[in-house]
């Protein structure tokens, strides 16, 4: 299997400038592939491969000698990302998706280039990269397993990252924990409502934010376009958003991992979280909590640790009873569950947590996969 590993790279100014070289190098020949196969199929009709791409860059090079600055593989894998963006574009078409075609990239648009085999070498807190140099590296974990390839990544903030695909043997699965199961109701008031009653709290990392962003963004606006103080104020908003972002991700794995540790089955309700934030008096609330994330996290984590993650249809979740399976209507101001036919009164979310988990139950047992329970 394939895990990757992400590290920090503290490049010298001298290095970062050749880095960010090679990312408008890299744009200029994924602009000049993605041109080269639109205008072959307009104007004469006809599809063109990756490898046919691939044999124009020699011709290229003599055209714009600057592309010798980059390592050749690099600018192979730059075409071959060309491929993949049409071949998706097709595959939605095919399915009738809604898509758009693949777009030329503006400056400032094209944030990482990628060494698919040979052309980098990790040394001892150094990071040697074929045509740019040796820079430094933080490895705050050992690398284990055989490296593949390797992606440099640029963020908006500046700073810069090394992606390390490893591939590592599969590990032996351990058992799976017997009776531990929870269904999870994912929600504003509180982030997450377990099916046992526990709840976790809505962190809101974009909302605690929120007056430091407006003030960071009038203060952008002010500044004349193409001036040093915009940048640097373009840089402040930035380093906001990466904050946030960073808050989320943390806090998603942090509960991602209590649950994979204390629970067998895990599950969740399948939202269309495209479709809810069309509703635009929740539309920020609802981006704030980052339920998709959550979700993602505990499923890759699941198998390694013995667990199972199961998606269930959310229809009617939270207006059928728990106990006896009447429908009782609710609206989203209606906190409490109160069944007129059978009595039961509890929180609205908790109710919702313990259908979650009964139709979970049902889905593992129609793909005759449940383990005695």
């Amino acid at each position: 299997m394939l895990k990757t590993c992400k590290f920090r790279l503290y490049p010298t100014k001298s290095q970062r400038s050749k880095m960010g070289r090679t990312l408008d190098l890299c744009r200029c020949v994924y602009n000049q592939t993605l041109a080269y196969r639109k205008d072959a199929w307009e104007k004469e009709g006809r599809s063109t491969s990756k490898y046919e791409t691939n044999n124009l860059l020699p011709n290229w090079k003599v055209e714009k000698p600057d592309l010798n600055e980059v390592f050749s593989q690099v600018l192979q894998n730059t075409q071959e990302r060309v491929d993949l963006a049409l071949k998706a574009f097709f595959r939605r078409v095919k399915a009738r998706e809604k898509t758009g075609y693949p777009r030329f990239r503006g400056s400032g648009w094209y944030d990482s280039f990628t060494y698919p085999q040979f052309g980098f070498k990790l040394l001892s807190g150094k990071l040697r990269l074929s045509k740019i140099g040796d820079i430094k590296i933080k490895l705050h974990r050992p690398i284990e397993g055989k490296i593949k390839r390797l992606t440099v990544r640029r963020y908006s903030t500046g700073k810069w990252f090394a992606c390390f695909s490893v591939e590592i043997d599969d590990p032996p699965k351990p058992p799976w924990k017997d009776g531990s199961i929870v269904g999870i109701d994912v929600g504003l008031e509180s982030f997450a409502t377990l099916s046992n009653g526990e709840k976790i709290d809505n962190p809101r990392f974009f909302r605690a934010e929120e007056k430091a962003l407006a003030k960071a963004q009038r203060r952008l606006s002010k500044c004349e376009k193409g001036t040093h103080d915009r940048m640097k104020a373009l840089k402040v908003v930035q380093r906001i958003h990466e904050r946030i972002a960073n808050r989320r991700y943390d806090f998603a794995h942090q509960i991602s991992n209590q649950l994979v540790s204390k629970y067998g089955l895990i599950a969740f309700e399948d939202l269309n979280v495209t479709n809810m934030l069309k509703n635009h008096n929740l539309a920020k609330s609802i981006s704030d909590a980052a339920w998709r994330m959550l979700v993602t996290t505990t499923s890759y984590k699941a198998e390694s640790a013995g667990s199972k993650v199961v998606l269930v249809d959310p229809r009617n979740t939270s207006q059928l009873c728990s106990r006896c399976g009447v429908k009782v209507p609710k609206s989203l101001s209606d906190r409490v569950h109160e069944c007129p036919q059978c009595g039961l009164v509890m929180d609205r979310d908790e109710n919702a947590a313990i259908n979650i988990l009964r139709l979970g139950m049902q889905s593992l047992r129609k793909r005759d996969r449940s383990p005695s329970l």
